[in-house]
């Protein structure tokens, strides 16, 4: 099992998340989050007043899937999160050693 750990733009998320359904993915995980990158930031101008925005929203969708799975639901996070310019984001996978569902006892992919 693999832990994908997606870090998108925020419009970005209806279509990941279907991209993700489509895959077979049954649930995901979401956080608002802030960061840069390549991006760096921008400057805005607020009540006349300039200044550095050095943090920029983002949204970080986990979700857990079998080995099986995940060139699958990774190609389905970045066709759906591309846009072609910098600050598309990033996706990481991490291996999963347990997993255990807490309401029925079930252990590894049978908890996902």
């Amino acid at each position: 099992m693999k832990l994908i750990t997606a870090i998108i733009r925020p419009f970005k998320l209806d279509e990941v998340r279907e991209a993700l359904a489509e895959v077979g993915v049954s649930g995901i995980t979401v956080s608002e989050v802030k960061g840069f990158g390549r991006q760096k930031g921008h400057t805005e101008l607020y009540r006349g007043a300039e200044y550095v925005v050095d943090f920029l929203p983002k949204l970080k969708i986990e979700c857990a899937v079998p080995d099986a799975m995940l060139e699958a639901a990774m190609e389905g996070i970045q066709d759906a999160a591309h846009s072609g310019k910098v600050g598309d984001g990033k996706i990481f996978v991490s291996a999963i050693e347990r997993t255990l569902r807490i309401r029925t006892g079930e252990l590894d992919e049978d908890a996902l």
